[in-house]
């Protein structure tokens, strides 16, 4: 009797601990953020307002309309989406290469825990502080423009998985990385540039066909559209195609990200 009793305790004490360690790694991420909020969060929210100072209030007066909306309503939800990527990608990328950096990442991979759920614990976190910038993003926005949100289960699933996807991608750099200048090329050479020609400021209706086929092949496209579907209504992308483009990411890195730490790759020397 006691032997089955044992037994069946095994399973819920090991999830018991496996809750207690994801719950952990929240936590610590959480309050890593926003006890420096001056840093994380803070500095987004003026750059995003001079993006709508400079592009929606002194530029946008000149282009008119876009889509049907003012070119300030028109830009937001792109601005927003910024936000969203760069924060959620920032969070873990520094977080965890922190970690490798003071060596204690070791002593979270060898404990007895799935490695899934330190994946999902940097996760967690990287996503909380991407919504927190973009609500803080929108915040600014009104102060400039009207948002009348179309549709909030679409904003919100969009904002939710473009957080995720480019968590995940913190984390691959962040593993892969060997020394400080390594978590800042990606988002120097790769995000950056995608993002600005990821449809933030305009519509990809506009250019030629060429370039409108090659912006195609740009993953941020399709979330900003996505998103702003979801805030305006309008969207250069089907939405269709944009969560499917977004789901594909999120699955690929997410199997990248957990070979790398079941290989030890990017960990151990």
């Amino acid at each position: 009797m006691s032997n089955e009793a044992t037994i069946q305790g095994a399973p819920r004490s090991r999830w018991k601990s496996y809750t207690v360690a994801f719950q952990t790694i929240v936590n610590k991420e959480l309050a890593r953020f926003l006890r420096i909020w001056l840093q994380t969060i803070l500095p987004s929210a003026i750059t995003m307002t001079l993006y709508f100072v400079i592009f929606g209030n002194l530029i946008g007066k000149r282009v008119g309309e876009m889509g049907g909306f003012s070119y300030m309503q028109y830009i937001a939800p792109g601005i927003i989406m910024m936000a969203v990527i760069t924060n959620s990608y920032q969070n873990v990328v520094s977080s965890f290469f922190g970690a490798k950096f003071q060596g204690h990442i070791e002593e979270i991979l060898v404990a007895p825990v799935p490695h899934v759920l330190i994946v999902c614990g940097y996760v967690v976190g990287g996503v909380a502080r991407g919504m927190i910038v973009g609500l803080v993003v929108t915040l600014i926005a009104l102060l400039f423009t009207q948002i009348a949100i179309h549709s909030y289960l679409i904003t919100l699933a969009v904002i939710i998985l473009t957080a995720t996807l480019f968590s995940i991608g913190g984390l691959i750099n962040a593993i892969l990385a060997t020394k400080f200048d390594d978590i800042s090329i990606v988002p120097t050479f790769v995000l950056t540039p995608l993002t600005y020609l990821g449809g933030v400021f305009y519509s990809i209706d506009m250019l030629p066909d060429f370039w409108r086929t090659v912006s195609l092949g740009n993953p941020i496209l399709y979330m900003v559209n996505a998103f702003r579907y979801g805030i305006l209504g309008v969207s250069d992308i089907g939405l269709g195609a944009a969560f499917c483009v977004i789901t594909l990411f999120i699955v690929s890195l997410f199997i990248s990200a957990l070979y790398l730490l079941n290989r030890g790759i990017g960990i151990r020397t």
